[in-house]
């Protein structure tokens, strides 16, 4: 019997995936996982057998790995960033426990999208903050709203996963319309997209102008809090020292 590794590939660029999951995908027999994140990839399992599924194939890909690893074969399946944030991890656990297989299992950690997005940015999570996806696809948006109205009147910084999609444009207005209800529309915004990707856009604005931007899927948004500002281009939340 094989094993299942779910490896977070970190944002984009090779350099900022993690050691543990560069050697993961070297040890493996079969590489599993959505187009986008293979292409990402690509030069590091040339010589491995690839199974590649698109958009809302996660299931799918899950089940294919149980099958290839009764089968003997060690098998990586990849998410972007980290698979343990709204990556595969949780969704092969459930997998195995509802067929109820016995299989070795290790989730690989990997640097996140807010975690790049965040370094690029500056500095602007070194307090509490709250991480939302705005896709409604899994989870109400009636569920989506109460946690922004919450981490609003809390005032974290919030990070705003999947803003903005063909499917459902307005999320990003609503959640916009949310947060101002309680926090300043002066308040710093940073706005990355293919954060350690070819393409990389930032752009540091206001929250009364964040939805002026073009954003999409590819995009983080980090919503500052009452003590975030902008200096020489960087976006810094302090952590509270006495200088």
């Amino acid at each position: 019997m094989g094993w299942i590794k779910v490896v977070g590939v970190g944002p984009g660029d090779i350099n900022d995936m993690t050691f543990k999951a560069y050697t993961s995908l070297k040890e493996c027999d079969v590489v599993i996982g959505y187009t986008t994140y293979i292409n990402l990839i690509k030069s590091l399992i040339e010589d491995k057998e690839v199974i590649s599924l698109g958009m809302r194939k996660e299931i799918d890909r899950a089940k294919k790995a149980v099958e290839l690893a009764l089968q003997g074969k060690n098998v990586c399946i990849v998410s972007s960033g980290d698979a343990g944030i709204y990556g595969m991890a949780g969704l092969m656990y459930e997998v195995v426990h509802k067929e109820n297989i016995d299989l070795k299992i290790e989730v690989i950690p990997g640097v996140t999208a807010l975690n790049a997005a965040a370094a690029i940015l500056g500095a602007p999570v070194m307090q509490d903050f709250a991480v939302i996806s705005l896709s409604d696809h899994l989870i109400s948006w009636q569920v989506i709203e109460k946690r922004l109205e919450l981490s609003s009147q809390a005032d974290f910084v919030i990070v705003l996963y999947n803003p903005k999609s063909k499917e459902r444009p307005e999320n990003l207005i609503k959640a916009q319309k949310i947060i101002m209800k309680y926090k300043r529309e002066d308040i710093p915004v940073g706005i990355v997209k293919n954060a350690s990707r070819e393409g990389q856009q930032v752009i540091i604005t206001t929250l009364k102008e964040m939805a002026n931007y073009e954003i999409d899927m590819r995009t983080i948004v980090i919503i500052g809090n009452e003590s975030t500002f902008v200096k020489k281009g960087k976006m810094i939340t302090p952590r509270g020292y006495i200088l």
